[in-house]
């Protein structure tokens, strides 16, 4: 197929467009570089298997002049700090939902008949009470970066429906791995670089989450892809996480074993919660996608055990 994928030199862009490449794909890379590089899909444009075009998604004409006679777009560019979305509500409004907007626009009048959409799985259900959160709970984001998602699935869902295309969102649980620059895994292995006996932990450590390991994403994510011709109705949705959640300290506990260090002391910022708009509890339920054939692969401390292998190893050829 013929395939653009936006913020495709990110960190999860960048995975989904190797195996894209390897599969035989022909692959356009959209992404303006503001915060990534060409580093980790370089050798694919040097040796021309990808095309690359840097430009920005809020460039509506941009788009409309370059998202021509593709098969599909996986859809990845975004401003991804939840956190700064707090204090910069406008750019992350104008980022993922207008730029998501203008993408629809250049389907609908450039005839593209697919779209995946890199979603959010926390940051889109916000504050819930039952867990696990199943794809049918009611959507209550906490930060404007999940209502940036939350209205950039609903722009799809009526997009697909109004003009004819097929649209899948994929909500992440909290990715990590190798080619990551954030994140608590990434900010805990930086911390203890620098102070290798004590680690500043955000709010309270207890705060439970579900982590996702970067193959098992793209795994995940590249089948819901290969599933949208054959789902029910123009749009679906479906949450890839690991099936189970860890709490901050034992992400901290995780990445002091995998880095050989002992006697690190904690400290904490106090809360329940890490920042404002951070959401402390979250497990998604993954049934829905167990039905097309997935189960995760790599456990929690055998991925942050490779995260912080590469890290070391990025660290030092840097």
């Amino acid at each position: 197929m013929r395939v653009c994928v936006t913020g495709g030199t990110g960190f999860i862009g960048s995975h989904v467009v190797d195996h894209l490449v390897e599969w035989g794909n022909q692959v356009f890379i959209i992404d303006n570089l503001i915060s990534s590089t060409t580093e980790f899909v370089e050798p694919l444009i040097k040796t021309k298997k990808v095309t690359f075009l840097k430009g920005d998604i809020r460039n509506r004409d941009f788009l409309l002049a370059n998202l021509k006679e593709l098969d599909l777009i996986i859809h990845m560019a975004a401003d991804p700090d939840v956190k700064n979305s707090v204090p910069f509500p406008i750019e992350s409004f104008e980022i993922n939902v207008v730029g998501t907007l203008n993408i629809l626009e250049a389907m609908r009048k450039n005839d593209i008949p697919r779209i995946a959409f890199a979603s959010s799985g926390g940051t889109l259900y916000g504050q819930v009470d039952e867990f696990p959160i199943t794809e049918r709970a009611i959507l209550h984001p906490i930060s404007p970066y999940g209502a940036s998602k939350a209205a950039g699935e609903m722009y799809i869902s009526a997009y697909t429906d109004a003009y004819g295309f097929k649209g899948v969102s994929l909500r992440y649980a909290n990715i990590f791995g190798p080619r990551s620059n954030h994140g608590v895994t990434y900010d805990f292995f930086n911390k203890l670089k620098a102070n290798p006996k004590k680690l500043e932990i955000l709010g309270d450590g207890k705060q439970q989450k579900d982590y996702l390991f970067i193959s098992d994403c793209v795994d995940a994510s590249l089948l819901c892809v290969e599933k949208i011709d054959t789902q029910q109705g123009s749009y679906d949705f479906y949450n890839l996480g690991a099936d189970g959640w860890h709490t901050v300290n034992e992400v901290a506990n995780a990445v002091i074993d995998a880095m050989h260090l002992s006697g690190v002391e904690f400290t904490y910022t106090g809360g329940s919660k890490g920042w404002v708009g951070d959401v402390a509890k979250m497990i998604l339920d993954i049934s829905k996608l167990k039905t097309l054939g997935w189960f995760p692969k790599v456990s929690f401390k055998e991925g942050i055990a490779r995260y912080i292998t590469w890290l070391e190893g990025y660290l030092k050829n840097a």
